[in-house]
């Protein structure tokens, strides 16, 4: 992220260094990693942002350094303590609810995907020599860290820590590991296939994690199963409040699920969750069903959204129409996919 900063800024490490008034050695520890940034006082971490902005990168620099040194510690944190139990007081994952800025971060080493809430970034640096097209972990690096989750996520059950477990789990769905698959195979069939009370959301949001987990790494039957089984206005709601949660239409940071419990939702707009939904609609999308299942819910609750978004209704309906067309689609699938068009041509009248 510092190194996106800088080269958008279209500075060298020597000039950046001179800028702060530190060596060029510390700059290039601090982009290789061997420094970590994190340990830099955050008075100091304020003002190399600064620097960065006024040099010409992105005025949101310092919000995606902190972001940055969140994620890293994640990582740090795992691929340190490999099989070794960490009290969730110090823990990270156990600390706040994610939104998927970070958590896109978090996978950058992973999926070699630039997250788009990086889009802005754009070099205006000559590259000097082969450059790595994202952050790297050495194999046993990656090894260490989901060890560590799977590690935390069956002793977190027992410890009481349901965001501790469940936040683990759905980074596991990033490690295409034959055991990891397994393992979360029979996470799917410890919480996924019993029965939930309608009140019971931290049941909801593991059955949840497990089968979007399993959808990452190819097996879409489960995140089918979810959605079949996600009924009750009480899970709707939450899923609804988890959605706008994580897309960052709730302002405040949260430290636990409860608030997804919450039947007012009158503190969210839906808009932005609203366009992020009509933009994941791909038939070959590993969550999809989720994400009509979830844009039907919203557009049902707040059918206004629709009509004051003109846009969106163009893109969405693009959407709908190559859904339509696609023979996978399950019956329910199907009806929703009918529902939300009949949605749109009644927002254009």
């Amino acid at each position: 992220m510092l190194k996106l900063g800088r080269q958008t800024a279209g500075l060298t490490q020597e000039k950046l260094a001179e800028l702060l008034g530190v060596d060029a050695t510390t700059v290039q520890g601090w982009e290789s990693g061997r420094r970590p940034l994190a340990a830099v006082g955050a008075g100091e971490l304020v003002k190399v942002a600064a620097r960065l902005s006024r040099a010409g990168a992105p005025a949101s620099t310092g919000r995606h350094l902190n972001e940055a040194i969140a994620a890293d510690l994640v990582l740090s944190t795992g691929i340190a303590a490999g099989d070794s139990w960490i009290d969730p007081d110090r823990h990270p994952l156990a600390a706040v609810v994610h939104r998927k800025t970070i958590t896109n971060l978090i996978t950058w080493p992973f999926t070699g995907d630039t997250p788009p809430q990086l889009s802005e970034f754009t070099s205006k640096v000559s590259r000097r020599g082969p450059v790595a097209p994202h952050p790297l972990l050495h194999p046993d690096e990656r090894a260490r860290f989901f060890d560590h989750l799977i590690h935390v996520a069956e002793r977190s059950g027992y410890a009481g820590e349901p965001l501790l477990r469940r936040q683990s789990v759905y980074l596991l769905g990033f490690d295409r590991r034959a055991h990891v698959a397994d393992w979360l195979r029979d996470e799917w069939h410890r919480v996924g296939r019993r029965t939930l009370p309608e009140n019971d959301i931290t049941g909801l949001l593991e059955a949840r994690s497990a089968s979007v987990a399993l959808a990452s790494t190819g097996e879409g039957e489960h995140i089918h199963d979810f959605v079949g089984r996600m009924s009750g206005t009480r899970a709707e709601v939450a899923n609804l409040n988890y959605w706008a949660y994580w897309i960052g239409e709730l302002d405040d940071v949260r430290i636990d699920d409860s608030f997804m419990g919450d039947e007012d939702t009158r503190s969210w707009n839906g808009g932005a969750l609203l366009a992020h939904l009509a933009g994941r609609l791909a038939p070959t999308a590993p969550h999809l069903p989720l994400n009509l299942h979830t844009l039907h819910a919203l557009v049902a609750a707040r059918p206004a959204l629709l009509a004051a978004r003109p846009r969106v209704r163009t893109s969405l309906a693009e959407s709908l129409d190559r859904l339509a067309s696609d023979g996978s689609l399950s019956r329910t699938g199907r009806d929703q996919v009918a529902g939300l068009r009949y949605a749109l041509r009644i927002s254009g009248l």
